[in-house]
């Protein structure tokens, strides 16, 4: 048992291979960043005008 083992954790590194005895590790995950909802305060205003220049008429 050695280098030249495939079932030992030193021959898996050496073949460059990964089983039980050699894991692999997990990537990390990670969360996307939070997409902003950007406010329309112009439209709303907008309206706010037509609505008092409809209410003055």
């Amino acid at each position: 048992m050695g280098k030249g083992d495939k079932k030992t954790r030193r021959g898996k590194i050496r073949l460059g291979t990964f089983g039980a005895r050699r894991k692999r590790k997990k990537a990390k995950s990670y969360a996307p960043a939070p997409v902003k909802k950007t406010t329309t305060a112009k439209k709303k205003t907008a309206t706010k005008k037509k609505e008092e220049a409809e209410t003055e008429e």
